[in-house]
């Protein structure tokens, strides 16, 4: 900690990032004793301005934060703090505190490229925190097996469709696929992170 600088309170602000989704979370303060047992716990301790003592996120909700990697910025005045989190971020029940807009210029174009962290968060909100009549969760119950015959079943459609000279069967059948790929992936532990990386070291 010799490097970080605290204020004369002897807090440095915290900007909390789902390591999966790249999603900003929450913003929040530290002092070292929150940090020592955020580092020790593998789970985010804060500092309360407001009731003055350490709070442990997620202790009484259950959505706790698993941290993943802790960085520093150039001054050494603000960390990031990248996690796995464990159902909603926010006190509203948002999955992100920053959930409301001042300006947004990236408009649809952010959101198509956001879908695949959106579908990665859903698909893993359904498996730890069930619905009933969900498909995702019918999935889950009936376990690999039914999931490797289903990715299958859409690799099969995939190539059907690729014979018609109109895509949009084929578009379709990609998005079933890739839905039925990712709820595998949830379901043996690989994130797309995981994949990202696989890619990153072929192309180097």
């Amino acid at each position: 900690m010799i490097e970080l600088k605290f204020d004369e309170r002897g807090l440095i602000p915290a900007i909390v990032q789902d390591i999966k989704t790249k999603k900003v979370l929450m913003l929040a303060y530290m002092n070292e004793e929150s940090m020592k047992k955020t580092m020790s716990t593998e789970t985010t301790w804060f500092y309360s301005r407001s009731r003055q003592e350490l709070w442990n996120k997620g202790a009484t909700s259950g959505n706790i934060q698993t941290v993943r990697k802790i960085s520093y910025d150039c001054d050494g005045d603000a960390l990031l703090i990248e996690v796995e989190q464990h159902g909603v971020a926010c006190h509203t029940g948002n999955y992100s505190c920053f959930y409301r807009e001042i300006l947004n210029r990236a408009g649809e174009d952010e959101e198509i490229r956001d879908i695949i962290s959106k579908l990665a968060v859903t698909i893993r909100d359904r498996k730890e925190n069930p619905k009933d009549g969900s498909y995702t969760n019918y999935l889950f119950e009936k376990g690999i097996d039914k999931i490797l015959k289903k990715i299958g079943e859409e690799a099969a459609e995939i190539i059907i469709a690729a014979k018609n000279p109109i895509n949009d069967d084929l578009v379709y059948e990609i998005c079933d696929f890739i839905y039925h790929l990712m709820v595998l992936m949830e379901i043996r532990d690989v994130s797309i992170e995981d994949v990202m990386a696989e890619l990153n070291k072929r192309y180097k």
